[in-house]
């Protein structure tokens, strides 16, 4: 029986991913053995193992061993995205932040394949991580690719890109620094953007971009698409979209939701 917990305890941001299934087997479980001692940072908890203790700091220096560019993904999900990009970047330091502990082991599959030495990682809520772990104006980036949409209207408080944590990201990120965001779902795109445009801290790097008829949610309302009632009015004037970023590969969860037929939506901001 699980022993009931303070509701004053309980947290008061939404967590970065759905949690599932944190057992470890096979390849991934030796994996984990072999390399989490070195490359993932186990935090004092608070309550939860994914919970950090608030009086615990990262010192980055000391962690990578190095002083060095650093580059935080929030929700790295089986690491490919990370794992690629730090391969690439050698000269940079990476930070997994996660949740889901199979798709950290995953990471540590990639890690010893492409013989990385400059990827880190932690089993963390995100929002705690931005809040307390990390020093102000430490990063150099902070990824986001394809949190968790929340689809149903009621359910839209649940979604990690609001103000509230848009204010951890800019207490983490340096003057400068780059915000960067993708998701699949039109509603969440626009969201992030209303969002986003509306904060102090961020300057959205390509205003105007993609915009009119060169709009993926153009294309979206027009034709229909995401199960919505087509509009063939809509005009996505404000546009404001990103390029596709160039180290973000293409992984299984993006490919299956092209394969579906969704569009992939990219935001890049500025640290102002």
């Amino acid at each position: 029986m699980t022993e009931p917990i303070d509701p004053e305890l309980y947290r008061s941001e939404p967590v970065s991913f759905v949690r599932r299934g944190n057992r470890l087997q096979g390849r991934r479980a030796k994996a984990w053995e072999r390399n989490a001692e070195q490359y993932v940072i186990e935090p004092p908890r608070k309550i939860a193992d994914t919970s950090v203790a608030e009086d615990f700091r990262l010192d980055a220096t000391q962690t990578f061993g190095r002083e060095a560019k650093l580059i935080v993904e929030i929700g790295s999900g089986l690491g490919e995205c990370i794992a690629n990009a730090a391969k690439e970047d050698p000269e940079s330091n990476y930070l997994a932040v996660e949740v889901y502990r199979p798709g950290l082991a995953q990471l540590m599959l990639k890690v010893e394949a492409f013989e990385l030495e400059n990827v880190r990682a932690i089993q963390a809520n995100a929002p705690e991580v931005l809040e307390t772990v990390l020093e102000p104006a430490s990063a150099d980036e902070i990824w986001l690719f394809f949190s968790d949409p929340w689809h149903k209207p009621r359910h839209h408080k649940r979604r990690l890109i609001k103000e509230s944590f848009l204010d951890k990201v800019a207490r983490v990120l340096k003057p400068g620094g780059t915000l960067r965001l993708a998701t699949d779902w039109s509603n969440y795109a626009e969201q992030m953007r209303e969002v986003l445009e509306a904060h102090p801290a961020f300057e959205n790097q390509f205003p105007g971009h993609q915009a009119g008829l060169e709009s993926s949610l153009t294309m979206v309302y027009r034709q229909g698409l995401e199960n919505r009632e087509a509009d063939p009015e809509f005009l996505d004037e404000q546009g404001g979209w990103a390029p596709r970023f160039e180290r973000r590969v293409l992984t299984s969860f993006e490919g299956k939701a092209l394969k579906a037929g969704r569009l992939i939506f990219d935001l890049a901001y500025t640290r102002s």
